[in-house]
């Protein structure tokens, strides 16, 4: 009996199994014994024997080769306790004499998923759940809701364990193993868990052997993994085939959603390298306000105040920021402060507003089919959205063209208007701004551009991530007039960061700078009585640490 355990580059632990007198193929092959999912893994690898107390590796002419010791192996190679196999350029190996599998710890909370040490029992109860289940109810499985599915799955898997076609190793637990098998036959496999955990806010599968999660702003590393390839890929063709869409070698990456909105973006060879590549970003259960945000310390009470008047009083608003900084859901909270006597249009790539005023029209993009044809863009809805009567038009993101229709579209009677998009700093969603208009293919003049966007955009919300994983607005400016060559931009919130705590959280404080916009005085003629205090420069709020 020899122990095996196999390592990605980075140290994390791949796969432990025991091994029995045998033969067993290495590669990145489903059919391999130890299926490795890396790009520097051929099909079928290297060869590993054990007998008694022997073991040898053979490379069977692999691409990028088997080393032993850093040394390129070409016949057997007998092997002793703790020397070390390279696979590849990035798959290592460590085999010595032993009686059971080990298993390393690199949790991230995820406990209760699924662990590699089961994976290939899995994969194997799997393939006879699924046959017992066609052999026995035969064309009955289509009409099943998701729920009797389920628990036909469950049935199954517990009817073979009881009459010894699946065996149940020493030391697995009976019901987790009943699980594993339910949710790779017809769920998500070992993601299902962190899907249902509402403090998981990001799920990262990087092929099939690393599994990321995003918790309270930080990425995780977890101790699970999928049982193969192909497993992931059947987890994929869930989420897409309900949708009437298909991802294969020539449509190699698609964007889609799960039925609770949660976002995901897939790619698969040949465009990832390393194996299907799955990307979830998570649907809040519950819908932030902006008094959650207050509590979390993302903004100052001041800020949120100020922010309700601009959405009231009909401010188009651009929420600014990078990847996962919260620009969406800042955005979510700010549609909390529109009238419910308005007719709304949201556009979106892919729906994750919750809107809750009555007169809502959502719209979405819609790809190309496998033709080549019949592709919706945002731009196409932005155009159509003004022929329906909106009294404001909500864009998820701008990133292109629609911009120049967004802009016109805040310059001719749809005051309130809200989108997101990406950038460092406000300054540069000026420029960006000014770029997605070109991107409209029209030979406008930048005279002409930066004077629309001046005349457009009235407030600019800068969103960021910090290093603490923490979000946070740190900045809101008023859009000036266009002076000169640039547009003017005037600070009226900050946050002033000042140092970061023994525990790697990010200190500062949110204050006021001391100015008023210009709208407030056009509020205040009119008879409006509003608070001028929040934007005094002594007005400060320590952030809280969460």
């Amino acid at each position: 009996m020899w122990l095996v355990n196999i390592y990605d580059s980075s140290g994390n632990l791949l796969q432990s199994e025991s091994l029995a007198d045998g033969r067993y193929m290495i590669g990145k092959s489903d059919d391999c014994d130890f299926p490795v999912g890396d790009a520097f893994v051929s099909r079928e690898h290297a060869l590993l024997s054990v007998n008694g107390p022997e073991c040898a590796i053979e490379d069977l002419d692999s691409t990028n080769g088997t080393w032993l010791d850093e040394e390129p192996i070409s016949g057997p190679q007998v092997l002793t306790e703790k020397r070390r196999v390279r696979l590849g350029r990035r798959v290592e190996m460590l085999l010595k004499p032993g009686t059971e599998a080990s298993r390393a710890d690199h949790t991230s909370g995820a406990e209760t998923a699924p662990s590699r040490q089961t994976g290939a029992i899995t994969r194997e109860a799997q393939e006879k759940v699924l046959e017992y289940m066609n052999l026995r109810k035969r064309g009955d499985l289509n009409k099943l809701d998701y729920n009797e599915l389920r628990n036909e799955t469950r049935n199954a898997a517990e009817a073979l364990i009881q009459s010894g076609k699946i065996t149940l190793p020493a030391g697995v637990d009976r019901e987790a193993l009943i699980s594993d098998i339910v949710s790779e036959a017809i769920g998500f496999g070992p993601i299902e868990p962190f899907l249902n955990d509402d403090d998981v806010t990001e799920i990262m599968v990087n092929g099939s052997s690393q599994i990321y999660i995003e918790k309270a702003g930080k990425l995780l590393p977890t101790d699970v993994s999928f049982s193969s390839v192909q497993s992931l890929m059947n987890v994929i063709e869930r989420i897409v085939s309900p949708l009437g869409r298909r991802i294969d070698e020539g449509n190699p990456m698609i964007d889609a959603r799960l039925p609770d909105g949660s976002r995901v973006n897939a790619i698969i060879p040949p465009l990832a390298l390393t194996g299907p590549t799955l990307t979830i970003r998570k649907f809040a259960k519950d819908r932030l306000r902006i008094s959650d945000l207050v509590r979390f310390g993302s903004l100052s009470e001041e800020m949120a105040k100020f922010l309700e008047i601009c959405v009231k009083y009909r401010q188009n608003i651009v929420v600014s920021g990078g990847t996962g900084s919260g620009k969406t859901t800042t955005l979510n909270i700010l549609s909390d402060y529109v009238s419910t006597d308005e007719r709304i249009v949201t556009i979106e790539d892919s729906a994750e507003l919750q809107l809750t005023q009555p007169h809502v029209v959502s719209l979405e993009s819609r790809p190309a089919n496998v033709e080549g044809k019949g592709a919706v863009t945002i731009r196409d809805l932005v155009r159509n959205s003004l022929r329906m009567r909106p009294d404001r038009i909500v864009i998820g993101e701008c990133r292109g063209g629609e911009a120049l229709d967004m802009l016109q579209a805040m310059n001719t009677g749809h005051d309130g208007s809200l989108t997101t998009g990406h950038a460092n700093n406000p300054r540069d969603m000026l420029a960006r701004l000014e770029t997605m208009v070109l991107m409209a293919g029209l030979d406008l003049p930048a005279k002409a551009i930066r004077e629309q966007i001046a005349s457009a955009v009235q407030i600019i919300v800068q969103q960021m991530r910090m290093s603490d994983g923490k979000r946070r607005i740190v900045s809101i400016v008023e859009v000036g007039s266009w002076e000169g060559d640039i547009i003017g931009l005037q600070e009226v919130f900050r946050f002033k960061q000042k140092g970061i705590d023994a525990q790697g959280n990010v200190l500062g404080v949110y204050e006021g700078c001391g100015y008023a916009p210009s709208f407030y005085q056009k509020l205040s003629d009119a008879g409006i009585e509003l608070d001028w205090d929040i934007f005094a420069s002594e007005n400060q709020q320590e952030a809280v640490i969460s």
